[in-house]
């Protein structure tokens, strides 16, 4: 008896070193804590809303002023309202006007950095009076447009950018009167609309048509990065582990971050197969990993080619051919 419990040991702790020489060398620190495989609890501190954890301790980045707003004619979003510095304002579906509420803390906050509402003065041609504030958790004050609490992307790098627009179903640019910017419809018909509209839908259909389930594509920008089956962007998360193999987006996080489910090794093209193995996560969820991260998509990418993830709360970015991140600061 006791003899073949030491065979079943040493089977066991030979199946156990295979796996981790298969796993990922690149580790997240301090997540190895000796975990089972496919049994780590959920990560605390992973909130519910899942743009990515924050850029600080969890109580949101400390906003720049916004001084004199100003309105910015976007093509796609028509008249959008700004800071003064030019970056687009955000609102969220989750907040309440009336009365101002903001549902939007902890490491939400760091992704959506609140704009404070001192020193904020209306843009040209609107009312002054739509202007307001709603005090935070901690005593701050947030600046409000018709009693909506108003906020940055910490994705958007520069003026003009509107990275954020449509983040989760729930995050939007404002207006200059605090509701969603729209850009106004188009003549139906027209004949710059239907050309416009036919090759936007031909380059979709042809980036994710005839792929493997998992395949590399050339970004302008990122180099070879990886695709799934419909030619949508592939990425990881940076509190993440791959040995354990450990996801820390849970619950409404995978609203934003849905998980790549198992994929055949043998239906790929141009990724590492070491460590292509499936992650059993406590949830009950099937999800495909490379080098042993587990891997996403990104509800925010509309079309394939889009990589509106990358960098989101600087823990979300693309993922290479060998399952590195791509463009993380070291």
């Amino acid at each position: 008896m006791k003899s073949w419990r030491s065979a079943s040991a040493a089977v066991a702790a030979a199946a156990l070193l295979a796996l981790t020489a298969a796993c990922g060398q690149e580790r997240a620190g301090g997540d190895a804590d000796g975990q089972s495989v496919g049994n780590a609890a959920p990560a605390k501190g992973s909130y519910g809303d899942g743009y990515g954890a924050g850029l600080g301790s969890g109580g949101g980045s400390e906003a720049e002023p916004a001084g004199q707003l100003a309105v910015w004619k976007s093509k796609k979003l028509g008249q959008v309202l700004t800071d003064s510095a030019g970056f687009t304002l955000y609102r969220f579906d989750k907040d309440t006007a009336d009365p101002p509420k903001s549902n939007c803390a902890g490491e939400c906050a760091d992704a959506w950095p609140a704009v404070p509402a001192d020193g904020a003065k209306a843009a040209p041609g609107v009312d002054p009076a739509l202007l307001g504030s709603v005090t935070r958790e901690g005593g701050t004050e947030q600046l409000t447009v018709a009693g909506r609490p108003l906020y940055r992307y910490a994705a958007d790098r520069k003026p003009g950018d509107a990275k954020g627009q449509g983040v989760g179903g729930t995050w939007h640019a404002a207006a200059p009167d605090g509701t969603k910017a729209t850009a106004a419809e188009p003549e139906e018909g027209s004949a710059a609309e239907e050309a416009e509209g036919g090759a936007a839908e031909d380059a979709a259909e042809g980036a994710g048509a005839d792929l493997p389930a998992m395949s590399t594509r050339q970004d302008p920008e990122l180099g070879e990065i990886v695709v799934d089956k419909n030619g949508m962007t592939v990425y990881r998360f940076k509190k993440d582990s791959a040995w354990p193999m450990k996801s820390a987006c849970t619950g409404a996080c995978l609203d934003n971050w849905p998980v790549v489910e198992p994929v055949d090794k043998n239906d790929t093209e141009g990724v590492l197969k070491k460590g292509f193995t499936v992650f059993d996560r406590p949830d009950g969820i099937r999800q495909q990993t490379i080098d042993c991260w587990p891997l996403y998509t990104f509800s925010g990418d509309k079309k394939p080619g889009d990589v509106n993830g990358q960098g989101v709360g600087g823990t979300w970015y693309v993922v290479s051919p060998e399952g590195k991140l791509v463009g993380a600061p070291k």
